[in-house]
């Protein structure tokens, strides 16, 4: 019986809600569906619309919908950094929107606005009593985000929300930032740094005597110093600043990021950077399709039984299911055999009939899998992804040699007991014990030496195949290798770059 569009738009329907009615007969998705639905961020998109429907409500959502889409700006930047006087959130900012070819939005240049009678009000406000209401800025804000540019190339607000009232106005108008950043440092430091401060009164950049003083003497014989930067007023300000900064955090609990100040600025910069241009976990439905690539000795075994014990993956080891089969005298065991027994390469073809019967199991469609011995070169890669076995999440896991020499040539069998020793790390008990242990004739540093070239052989061609894989250093310990790898697949692929 085929399925028609129907059934099939019905199926991709319930995938989007994350599972099917289990009142019906159970269904079996086409692992097509979210493999295209991941491929093409299908759940992001509509999971950024519906948030975009329910904040503006328009009167008609259809044009609505295809306006928003044509934009095309969902992963535009949307940031807010925040921190205490003298902290160097306007240089961070100012730096962050240039590299990433955004709009800073300050105080001071949303009151300067020209042609805007709400930045007309705010500087009369302003020149009378230092502030601006709460309710005035963030009417500003709001003009100034709804302006072609912002729309297109994304946003950083520098210092704003300064309170909590200002954070949940912000969140009422429907201004919603992807990352927030907050610097900080010890008051003492910024007292001290605040007091170097210097303007430039024509650009508007802030100098310092000690860190970021200029080279032109044409410059340096313009600068001023900026009003309200002495001891006093300054730790006035720090105090007003902690008041607020503490009832304005809970506001973003998912989306936030503490950066230490007190370090070099370039330092500061880098971890905003890289904090801003990740995409954070989506609600998405998600099935793990996990490939492990390394030369033998990586870890590549160890990993995968963790990110099977934790996110309920099947360890699919392809060197173990063609044991198995063998075993259990399945309906391959005849293919194999002679290949085991002449200890040569067992074909692809064999291998791949063995791997699709694993894999088109329930539960590995279900749960998801984590695959490792399988491919070893770009041939098998272009045959696992010609059966349709396409992983979401690939990570190559590089490990020199004598790292791995000292993790297999020192590993020995006790044949008596059966029982396995590593001579540095797991030694025998007793002298008696050590001196019956038996090497595997494959833990031999010379055949050791001969795996690793033929996959260091082919790793280039298959990190060229797999595109988005990841790349970690595997000579380390093995649970912060597992804290890299959960990273890589908690949050979703990098957007395609056209």
């Amino acid at each position: 019986m085929t399925r028609g569009p129907s059934d099939a738009g019905h199926q991709g329907a319930a995938a989007l809600h994350g599972g099917m009615d289990a009142t019906t007969a159970p269904h079996r998705i086409p692992p097509e569906m979210p493999q295209y639905g991941e491929a093409n961020h299908v759940f992001e998109m509509m999971q950024n619309m519906l948030e975009q429907l329910l904040i503006h409500q328009p009167k008609d959502p259809i044009p609505f919908m295809i306006n928003h889409l044509q934009r095309d700006n969902d992963y535009v930047p949307k940031i807010v950094i925040l921190g205490p006087p003298a902290s160097g959130k306007t240089t961070i900012a100012m730096w962050l929107c240039k590299h990433l070819n955004s709009n800073l939005l300050s105080v001071g240049n949303l009151i300067a606005k020209e042609f805007s009678s709400l930045a007309a009000d705010a500087r009369r406000h302003y020149q009378k009593f230092k502030t601006v209401p709460s309710m005035l800025l963030i009417r500003l804000v709001q003009e100034r985000l709804s302006e072609e540019d912002c729309v297109r190339r994304g946003w950083i607000l520098d210092g704003i929300p300064e309170t909590r009232e200002q954070a949940l106005m912000i969140q009422t108008v429907g201004i919603v930032p992807r990352h927030v950043i907050v610097l900080s440092a010890p008051d003492t430091v910024l007292i001290e740094r605040n007091l170097g401060k210097r303007l430039d009164p024509q650009t508007g950049e802030v100098y310092h005597t000690t860190f970021d003083w200029p080279p032109e003497s044409e410059i340096q014989n313009r600068l001023m110093v900026p009003a309200g930067i002495s001891e006093g007023e300054t730790a006035l300000k720090l105090l007003e600043y902690h008041r607020n900064i503490t009832r304005i955090l809970p506001s973003y609990p998912k989306i936030l990021k503490v950066i230490p100040a007190d370090q070099p600025c370039v330092d500061v910069f880098s971890q905003a950077l890289t904090y801003v241009q990740s995409i954070h976990r989506s609600n998405a439905p998600f099935t793990p399709r996990v490939l492990l690539c390394g030369p033998v000795g990586s870890g590549k075994s160890l990993q995968a039984a963790l990110l099977a014990q934790k996110y309920g993956l099947v360890n699919v080891c392809c060197g173990q299911l063609l044991k198995e089969a063998v075993a259990d005298k399945s309906k391959y065991c005849e293919m194999i055999l002679p290949f085991f027994e002449k200890e040569t390469a067992v074909p692809d073809s064999i291998i791949m009939k063995v791997l699709s019967q694993r894999l088109d199991q329930q539960d590995c469609v279900e749960r998801g899998w984590v695959l490792h011995g399988f491919p070893r070169d770009l041939d098998q890669a272009h045959v696992l992804d010609s059966w349709g076995y396409k992983p979401n999440r690939v990570f190559f896991l590089n490990v020199p040699f004598d790292s791995i020499a000292e993790r297999l040539t020192l590993r020995r069998t006790d044949p008596v007991t059966g029982e396995r020793y590593h001579l540095m790390y797991k030694p025998p008990p007793t002298m008696e014990i050590q001196a019956r242990l038996l090497q595997n004739p494959k833990d031999a540093e010379e055949r050791i030496k001969l795996r690793m070239d033929l996959f260091y052989r082919s790793a280039a061609d298959l990190e060229q195949f797999y595109r988005q894989a990841i790349t970690l250093n595997g000579d380390q310990d093995p649970y912060t290798v597992f804290e890299y790898i959960e990273s890589g697949i908690i949050n979703p692929l990098p957007k395609k770059v056209p």
